[in-house]
């Protein structure tokens, strides 16, 4: 009898039909028995998503979501070794730690568009100082939600602890087989991860020069651990990769620059020199005003009247206003890891201080907040300072405003203490440093809340005749209460001014003003600011033609500080253009009082020959020419001047300088290189 054959179509969707509920069945008992793992999975990977949502906003790249989601289930596999009962406290601890590490960017990003780095632990004491602007800046609501994690795990755990779960777990897990699958899935993930990285990721990942593009990259997990990492492997760094750095060294000044001249060559030597470290001072101040009245008349007229370089950056990293003190002294950049006042205040540096006390020059510093605020009692020693004026070791502190002593009370001080320095000295320079245009801005405690940022106009009425009105504008705003603060210290500089001239200190004096940094505004602040229409109280639509959109670019070119170098005779008045970084002010204004530093990684501005652009570079990597910026995260170049076209070979050659200057800079300051070389060359009777 001749049986029927089955159709063998149908007997493979059987067994396919087959394995797929096994499968599903399987993963069924998977689940019901993993829940709390699956939890802090689910819920580390959201949160690592919802950072890069508010942050970088790669939401949907799948190199990040792979790289989160292995290291979730690298460290949630250790939970295995635990029996079920006491996995909780596990998951807890790492569910705080992930959370911690998404609400402390987010806030870092917030307010410095950065990421946070285990580097600032060593320098977070200067936190206690600023407390205000702690308070004032860093938390948003959105800070918050990242907090879900925790709450759901306790949630899910509860429910579970209710329902007898991990009794029942325990009788089927077992714990050493969920631990190697859990922790094969994760290195098969990883290796998924791997392949979508070129070498130049690989080699960013371990200089870690900038966060943003790392976390877009490798997701916010990765960085932090490789921060963590990055941070420990620099507190030893200086007994390892010595001969490396030096050779580096050695070949980026195997051709000793000769010092040249030009036409401001020694026009300032044996001059006093007055430094005036500006606090959050921005070159944008100069130009605005409010119903007729500048922000700033005083630096307008300083700047009209002095050389004036309008396309001046601040350099700094982490260390802020103290990265810039160091910058603008030594021509070296900031430390990639930590900050230099702090980490490796104890190196020596040659810098502006040292070459001119080798001229007889008595050289010191003044500031109204705490003298070991950046540790600048250390680190001002070390810049070679004779004497730190500071706090009230020096000064009544009679008059606060925001974090202190008022600049005007710390002007008027400051000048009597400079009479006597006049009687006591022959050549002098010092520095003295503002504090009342420090971050927060609001009207907590501030005393300058009578300058006007309302919006005054006038309007024609049917009949003809003429009404003038008043509009809010930027009162009660964040930045609208900065135009006041820099408004309020530029008064206190004014007055300043005036009474050295009535000491008759300015006879001989070159006076320098600096912005230290940019005021750390968000983009979001100057939305109003540039998009206000007074007759509606109102903001201009995206539509409207006179929208201005403050980009990233727009807002990177705007962080832009003045520089400003100022004699009462007014013998050189110039407005220079040529984009310029604080590292260039020792070779600039180092030529100009007759000192000359070999190590200097800036460049003298008034050297740069006929057709020759001088490159800005930023510690993260970004740089900026007088015809485009370059941004590091984006891989991309913006021209300044659409009209304009670069080769890609110009764009390579400035990549390439900016990462040799960092990197340059970066092994001068961990293995002391100028001191070390320097006496290895004595040694050699070089």
């Amino acid at each position: 009898m001749e049986t029927k054959k089955q159709k063998p179509s149908r007997s493979i969707f059987r067994k396919i039909k087959n394995v797929s509920i096994s499968f599903f069945c399987d993963l069924g008992r998977y689940a019901k028995t993993n829940v709390l793992f699956l939890t802090f999975v689910l819920t580390s990977l959201i949160n690592a998503i919802l950072l890069r949502a508010v942050t970088v906003k790669n939401i949907f790249d799948i190199s990040p979501i792979l790289a989160d989601t292995a290291v979730i289930l690298l460290v949630g596999s250790i939970g295995y070794i635990l029996k079920p009962k006491n996995q909780f406290k596990y998951f807890l601890v790492f569910s705080i730690i992930f959370t911690l590490i998404c609400v402390v960017n987010s806030v870092y990003y917030n307010n410095y568009v950065s990421f946070a780095s285990f580097s600032l632990l060593k320098s977070s004491t200067q936190l206690l100082g600023v407390t205000d602007a702690v308070v004032e800046n860093v938390m948003e609501t959105k800070d918050f939600m990242f907090l879900f994690q925790i709450v759901v795990l306790i949630f899910v755990h509860c429910y579970l602890k209710k329902k007898g779960y991990y009794n029942k777990v325990a009788e089927v897990e077992v714990g050493k087989e969920r631990l190697l699958n859990t922790v094969v899935m994760g290195l098969i993930i990883l290796g998924f991860f791997i392949s979508t990285l070129t070498s130049t990721d690989i080699g960013r990942l371990n200089k870690q020069w900038n966060p943003n593009l790392i976390m877009m990259k490798f997701g916010a997990y990765t960085y932090q651990f490789n921060d963590l990492f990055a941070t420990l492997k620099s507190e030893i760094n200086p007994l390892f990769g010595y001969d490396e750095a030096a050779k580096a060294f050695r070949e980026f000044y195997s051709v000793e620059k000769e010092r040249e001249t030009n036409e401001y060559t020694d026009i300032f030597k044996g001059k006093n020199v007055l430094v005036i470290h500006a606090e959050s001072i921005q070159n944008f101040l100069l130009e605005t005003s409010f119903n007729g009245e500048y922000v700033t008349p005083n630096l307008r007229k300083l700047a009209s009247e002095g050389l004036y370089f309008s396309n001046f950056y601040a350099e700094e990293s982490v260390g802020t206003s103290s990265d810039s003190e160091f910058t603008y002294s030594t021509s070296l950049l900031p430390a990639s890891r930590g900050t230099v006042f702090v980490n490796y205040f104890d190196r020596n540096y040659p810098s502006i201080q040292k070459l001119l006390k080798e001229k007889d020059y008595y050289v010191f510093s003044m500031h109204g907040n705490n003298c070991t605020f950046w540790n600048r009692n250390a680190a001002h020693m070390s810049l070679g300072y004779d004497k730190f004026y500071c706090h009230k070791e020096s000064y009544n502190l009679d008059e606060k405003v925001g974090l202190g002593l008022s600049d005007k009370s710390f002007f008027r001080q400051s000048t009597e203490i400079i009479k006597q320095i006049k009687e006591e000295h022959s050549k002098f320079y010092g520095t003295l440093i503002m504090l009342s245009n420090h971050t927060p801005f609001n009207d907590d405690g501030k005393a300058y809340s009578d300058f006007d940022v309302s919006a005054k106009y006038t309007v024609v009425n049917e009949d003809g005749t003429e009404e003038d009105k008043v509009a809010p504008y930027l009162e009660g705003t964040k930045i609208g209460y900065y135009f006041k603060s820099a408004h309020y210290a530029d008064e206190a500089l004014g007055e300043f001014i005036e009474s050295l001239d009535e000491a008759g200190i300015l006879d001989n004096t070159v006076l320098v003003i600096y912005g230290d940094h940019d005021a750390k505004l968000k983009k979001s602040e100057y939305n109003k600011f540039y998009n206000y229409n007074p007759e509606t109280d109102s903001l201009l639509d995206e539509a409207d033609p006179n929208y201005v959109k403050v980009d990233y670019y727009q807002y990177e070119l705007n962080r832009s500080v003045p520089f400003i170098i100022w004699t009462k005779d007014k013998k050189y008045q110039k407005t220079v253009d040529e984009v310029m970084g604080m590292i260039d002010v020792l070779p600039t204004l180092g030529n100009m009082l007759g000192i000359y530093n070999k190590y200097a990684l800036g460049t003298d501005i008034f050297s740069l020959k006929e057709g020759e652009q001088n490159v800005v570079v930023f510690p993260d990597g970004n740089w900026l020419t007088n015809t485009m910026y370059y941004s590091r995260s984006k891989e991309e170049v913006k021209l300044l001047n659409a009209e304009e076209t670069v080769s890609t070979e110009l764009v390579e050659k400035n990549k390439a300088y900016a990462e040799q200057l960092i990197s340059i800079s970066d092994s001068i300051i961990v293995h002391d290189l100028i001191k070390k070389i320097g006496k290895e060359n004595e040694n050699k009777g070089e």
